[in-house]
């Protein structure tokens, strides 16, 4: 009997010895703060982007068209090629306006003759009316007569002239310098026929504009910013664009923007911004569906945080935590603006010298104390933030 209750006074005291330690080993753990990592905010200048859809267009485009009627006789140029302004495309048969070239001239070395006769009558009427050997009305009518005939030469040269023109056009050449597209008729094609037959377009690809489109909305947003002072407007010629490609990549060369359109489209309430991107090696092709990353403003004292340090309660109000310098967590409501580089862009909420919570979110509590953990970050998770 007394083995008995010594043994079970001895579980009693092994039972006793492991709540304390139990206990111990809790009063411990509760009073070790939570381990965070924190980001000290600072003020820096920041540029306002807008994300905007569009298509490439070409800047200079012509459509080659046929100025005379014929017969297509040869297409000089390879399609797909880059042509130079004059370069020959199209030869059209240029007999019959070689034939009305050989008229022209021919009535116009009459009508130089018939000028000549003219004239000469007219200078010797002048000496017989001195002498009063013929009437005024004779006088008159040879004047008159080396007039017209010397409104005939003018007439002719005219003729002539355009005689030449046509002739010209028959060699259809290149108005503009860019890179033409495929030929839209064949040798043997009668073109110009009552109206003027297109043959082929030129388009100059470098430099390529991109045609953007933005909301009136947003435009007005910016103006009562920059009114108010919360923005600084970017200079037209400053505001630098990043062309985003369909695939989600990066278009390698910087555009810039080239001017917004005075006229809102009624049916969308858009207006179009123009923005210009190089184009050596023609990557960039008319009709292409794209986004551009636009620099409209800039903030001179903006302020950042990394988006994970950002929560939101039961009402969606977005809110940081912060550490004040007696190491307490404390609930801070901020105002947030657009995302950039993987950080929210704060409107409201933090001033310079707060410290927020970057890391250990979910052991900080509001009101609890707290240890910085100031171990230098990895290089790529840094260049992140």
């Amino acid at each position: 009997m007394s083995g008995k209750l010594l043994a079970g006074l001895g579980l009693i005291a092994l039972a006793l010895t492991l709540s304390a330690c139990d206990s111990s080993s809790n009063a411990e753990e509760q009073a070790s703060p939570a381990t965070v990592r924190v980001e000290t905010v600072k003020t820096q200048p920041l540029s306002i982007s807008s994300e905007l859809s569009g298509r490439i267009a070409a800047p200079r485009m012509a459509e080659v068209r046929a100025r005379v009627a014929g017969v297509v006789l040869q297409r000089t140029y390879r399609e797909g090629s880059d042509v130079k302004k004059g370069d020959v495309l199209f030869r059209i048969d240029p007999a019959p306006f070689k034939a009305d070239l050989d008229s022209a001239e021919a009535a116009l070395r009459k009508a130089e003759a018939n000028a000549f006769q003219a004239k000469l009558q007219e200078q010797r009427y002048a000496q017989l009316i001195e002498d009063q050997a013929i009437s005024g009305q004779d006088y008159d009518n040879a004047r008159a007569a080396a007039r017209q005939t010397a409104a005939d030469v003018a007439a002719s040269k005219a003729a002539l002239e355009r005689a030449k023109l046509n002739l010209g056009y028959a060699t259809v050449t290149a108005p503009i310098s860019g890179r033409i597209g495929r030929a839209l008729v064949t040798e043997g094609a009668l073109v110009g026929q009552n109206e003027t037959t297109p043959l082929a377009l030129i388009q100059q690809l470098d430099p390529i504009h991109a045609d953007l489109t933005q909301s009136t909305r947003e435009l007005n947003e910016l103006r009562r910013a920059f009114r108010s002072g919360q923005l600084q407007q970017v200079g037209q010629d400053q505001a630098k664009a990043t062309l985003i490609e369909d695939d989600g990549s990066l278009y390698p060369l910087p555009g810039k923007l080239l001017f917004s359109d005075i006229t809102v489209d009624p049916g969308t309430g858009q207006i179009i911004l123009r923005s210009e991107f190089p184009n050596p090696d023609l990557d960039l092709l008319p009709g292409s569906f794209i986004r551009v990353r636009l620099e409209q403003a800039t903030i001179q004292n903006g302020i950042t945080v990394p988006q994970r340090a950002v929560q939101r309660d039961s009402a969606g109000i977005a809110q940081v935590l912060t550490v004040d310098e007696q190491m307490r967590v404390a609930q801070q409501p901020v105002q947030l603006g657009a995302v950039q580089n993987n950080r929210w862009i704060v409107t409201g909420g933090l001033k310079p010298g707060d410290r927020i919570v970057i890391e250990g979110l979910q052991h900080a509590r509001p009101g609890e104390k707290v240890q910085i953990d100031e171990t230098p970050l990895p290089l790529a998770q840094n260049a992140g933030q």
